[in-house]
C-alpha cells in the first residue's frame, strides 16, 4: 500500500460496478484508492451478463473456470404473454445464432462474482484498499479530498462513485437525482425443475409485472418474480412447498415440476436517474447514476459500461498528460452515458407500465410490438444487437 495519501483516482463502492471499476483501474496501472463501504448482506440474486460484460470480466482476469462453473449460458431468450388479455400477444423467441453468436451472455450469481472481483483486486499493486466507507468529498477546483471513516484525508484527481442509491459522493458533488417508485416488489430465488431449461431464459409477461426464469447449471434456474406489493407479501409467507406449487402454475409447466426453492429475497421496485452523470471531478457509476427495474437484463450491463467508459476516459487523459478530472473528460462521460442509459430506461419503464396498465391502447400497442418482433426478422435482429450493447460508443474493453 502507498504510504502517502495522494492518489490519481478514488473508487468508492464495493458492489459489482465499483469492484469492476477498481479492477479496471488496476489493469490500467492507475494509482487508485478504493473504499468498499460497509459490509454487504448476502446477495441472493443472479445477473444476466451479456457478452460485452463477459469481455470486461475476461479483461480484468476474473472470468475463470471456477466462476464459469457456477454460471449458465443464455442461448435463447423468450417472451411469453401470460396477461390473460385478448387478443394475446404471440410468443417471441430470440436466438443467439441469428446474430452469429454462440450465446447472448451468461447468468452469473452475484455472490461469487463479487468474491472473484474482491480476490482479483487484492492482486493489483497500484490499488490501495481502505476499510469502511467515505463520509464526504471536498470537491475543489484542482483536486478532490476524500474524507473516510477510518483514514486520514486522501487527495485525488478524480473519483468514480459507485456507492449506491443514497450516494454520499453524488451528494458531495452537488448532483441531484430524480426518483420514482412502482407499486411492485421483486422476489428473487433459485429452484430445481424436472424439465431441462435448454439454456433458455423465459420472461412471462403478467399484468402484475414480469416473471423471469434464467438458467443455472444443471436443472436449476434463478427467478425474478415481480408482483404487486400486496401479493408479494403473501408470497413471502408461503412455505417452500406452497411457493413451488404456485411457481409451477405461474410458469405453465414450462420447466416441469418445481422443487427445492432456496432462500427467498425481495426488494421494492423503483427507478432513479441523476441529473448529471459527472461533475466536480466525480464520475457516477451504477446505481449511483441510474436505477431501473430488473426487466430485460439491462441493469448491471449498463453499470459495467459506466465503469469501463469512466476508466477508459480517465486513462486516455492520463496518457495525454491531461488532468483526468477536467471538465472536458467529465462532459464526454456524461454525454456518452446519457445516449446509452436514457433510451433503455424509458423503454423498460414503458414496458412495465403497459403490462400493469388497464388502458386498452397501451395493451394493444404492446401486443402489436411483440407481434412485429416475432414476424419481422431484421427488426428482431436489430433488437437483439441493441440488447447486447449499443451499436456505437461501446467502451473498448467490451467490444465483441
Amino acid at each position: 500500500m502507498k504510504t502517502n495519501h495522494s492518489f490519481e483516482l478514488a473508487v468508492v463502492g464495493g458492489g459489482p460496478a465499483g469492484l469492476s471499476a477498481a479492477c479496471l483501474a488496476g489493469v490500467a496501472g492507475l494509482q487508485t484508492a478504493f473504499w468498499p463501504g460497509p459490509e454487504r448482506a448476502e446477495d441472493l440474486r443472479t445477473t444476466a451478463l451479456m457478452l460485452p460484460a463477459i469481455k470486461l470480466l475476461e479483461h480484468v482476469g476474473v472470468w475463470t473456470d471456477d466462476l464459469k462453473a457456477e454460471c449458465a449460458a443464455l442461448a435463447r431468450l423468450q417472451i411469453r404473454d401470460a396477461t390473460g388479455r385478448r387478443p394475446a400477444a404471440p410468443t417471441v423467441t430470440f436466438e443467439a445464432h441469428e446474430i452469429d453468436k454462440p450465446e447472448f451472455g451468461w447468468n452469473v450469481p452475484v455472490a461469487p462474482l463479487v468474491s472473484a472481483l474482491n480476490d482479483r483486486l487484492k492482486e493489483f499493486s497500484s490499488v490501495s484498499i481502505f476499510d469502511g466507507g467515505v463520509r464526504e468529498l471536498d470537491c475543489a477546483t484542482d483536486q478532490t479530498t476524500v474524507h473516510s471513516e477510518t483514514a486520514s484525508p486522501v487527495y485525488v484527481k478524480a473519483v468514480i462513485a459507485a456507492d449506491g442509491q443514497n450516494s454520499v459522493c453524488r451528494q458531495s458533488a452537488g448532483i441531484s437525482v430524480t426518483k420514482w417508485a412502482y407499486p411492485q416488489t421483486a422476489i428473487v430465488t433459485s429452484f430445481a425443475h424436472s424439465k431441462p431449461h435448454k439454456n433458455v431464459s423465459i420472461e412471462f409477461h403478467r399484468s402484475a409485472g414480469p416473471l423471469t426464469t434464467v438458467p443455472l447449471p444443471g436443472q436449476r434456474s434463478s427467478l425474478v418474480w415481480i408482483e404487486t406489493d400486496e401479493d408479494a407479501e403473501g408470497l413471502a409467507q408461503l412455505s417452500e412447498e406452497a411457493f413451488a406449487k404456485r411457481l409451477t402454475r405461474e410458469t405453465a409447466g414450462a420447466l416441469g415440476q418445481i422443487t427445492d426453492v432456496t432462500k427467498r429475497g425481495r426488494f421494492h421496485i423503483a427507478g432513479s436517474v441523476a441529473r448529471q452523470f459527472a461533475k466536480s471531478r466525480v464520475f457516477l457509476v451504477g446505481e449511483t447514476a441510474h436505477v431501473i427495474p430488473p426487466i430485460g437484463a439491462q441493469g448491471l450491463n449498463l453499470s459495467l459500461r459506466d465503469a469501463a467508459l469512466a476508466v477508459e476516459l480517465i486513462g486516455a487523459a492520463r496518457a495525454a498528460r491531461d488532468d483526468i478530472g477536467a471538465r472536458g473528460v467529465l462532459e464526454a462521460y456524461d454525454r456518452r452515458r446519457r445516449v446509452d442509459v436514457f433510451p433503455r430506461q424509458v423503454a423498460i419503464d414503458l414496458l412495465n407500465r403497459t403490462l400493469t396498465s388497464s388502458f386498452l391502447p397501451f395493451q394493444g400497442a404492446r401486443s402489436l410490438g411483440l407481434a412485429a418482433l416475432q414476424a419481422i426478422g431484421p427488426l428482431r435482429r436489430t433488437v437483439m444487437q441493441e440488447g447486447l450493447a449499443p451499436t456505437r460508443g461501446l467502451p473498448k474493453v467490451m467490444e465483441i
